[in-house]
């Protein structure tokens, strides 16, 4: 991104933002913008699977119930994760001029369906899927597939 990108707009991001660097889109189109976060998980702050975090301003606005996820280590990846793993499509292809009035209509209710699914009903079989669903999702989406294993 750009020097003081918050700054300049949405907190959210399209495919074609143009706060994104050259380099920045290569790196986010093979998650190699992921890797940064394996250090987090090796110093305890973050989980391989958990919940996303949140920018915080979608946090403030979280309900009593849904404040649950916060309770939960966050993680590289998750349900929602592998749902939504092409977000900037999404919001680029919603025809809402807004990134975040885009993401607070189109992901974030079942975002947080999502993630509130993975908090009730945690464990490690639960992990081993999200793992294995992210893995084949990574490969079935380059090569034109749809994401594998998410729960209805």
């Amino acid at each position: 991104m750009v020097a003081d990108a918050e700054r300049i707009s949405a907190a959210s991001t399209t495919s074609t933002d143009l706060r994104v660097t050259r380099s920045g889109r290569f790196i986010r189109k093979f998650k190699f913008d992921e890797f940064s976060q394996l250090i987090n998980v090796f110093l305890g702050d973050m989980s391989l699977v958990g919940p996303r975090p949140e920018v915080q301003k979608f946090v403030d606005r979280y309900t009593p119930e849904e404040k649950v996820i916060l309770t939960v280590r966050p993680g590289i990846t998750d349900w929602s994760s592998i749902k939504f793993h092409n977000e900037g499509e999404i919001i680029d292809a919603s025809g809402i001029p807004d990134a975040d009035e885009a993401y607070e209509k189109l992901i974030r209710p079942e975002k947080l369906r999502l993630q509130l699914k993975y908090v009730n009903e945690r464990n490690l079989w639960v992990d081993v899927k999200i793992v294995a669903s992210t893995v084949l999702t990574l490969f079935s989406t380059r090569l034109g597939g749809r994401p594998i294993g998410v729960p209805e």
